[in-house]
């Protein structure tokens, strides 16, 4: 089961709280962080992902930037996370290295499809349940959507949206490669 730890630095309680969580995180094998800090500058953002990059590292996980290709390849992290009305992957593909991650935030199969036809490593799919971190975000999708989405393509598909230790093994059990989220890793 893949795990994808999506930050957020303000319900962390700041940068250094953060940071804290993010190296808790690597050293309890998470697969992948998603640094999902949309309000930062672009000089702020690239020092956050070099300071993230810097932590020990000792399961291999890899660090992706929510959004900001530029960002991650100047930073040397390790792919890009993008919204589902970005640029398609493949077109990145011409600028980034070799084994690179680009992922899709989708929210419906018709996203989800356009996002493997774009050339997505990965995407995930949600909300599943109800969001913990953003109430009223919208309509959970279900376990049920989960599977038909997961069935619908064949890149991996990792399951967002009040994911929890309680509820992970359900959303694995539709198909899913794994789970997503920032208060089942941050909290």
């Amino acid at each position: 089961m893949l795990r994808c730890y999506i930050t957020d630095r303000r319900a962390a309680g700041g940068e250094e709280a953060l940071l804290e969580c993010i190296r808790r995180a690597l050293l309890d094998g998470v697969d992948w962080i998603q640094m999902r800090e949309k309000d930062l500058s672009a000089h702020d953002l690239f020092d956050l992902v070099r300071s993230a990059l810097a932590l020990p590292n000792p399961h291999g996980a890899r660090i992706l930037v929510n959004s900001r290709a530029d960002i991650a390849l100047a930073a040397g992290a390790h792919g890009v996370h993008l919204p589902a009305d970005s640029i398609a992957p493949k077109i990145l593909r011409t600028i980034t290295p070799p084994g690179f991650l680009i992922g899709v935030s989708t929210h419906s199969i018709d996203e989800l499809c356009a996002a493997e036809a774009g050339g997505a490593d990965f995407a995930v799919f949600g909300p599943v349940f109800p969001s913990l971190s953003k109430p009223g975000w919208g309509t959970a999708r279900g376990l049920a959507q989960l599977a038909a989405a997961v069935r619908a393509v064949t890149i991996p598909v990792l399951a967002l949206g009040g994911v929890t230790q309680d509820n992970a093994a359900d959303c694995i059990a539709t198909g899913a490669a794994g789970v997503a989220g920032i208060s089942m890793f941050q909290g």
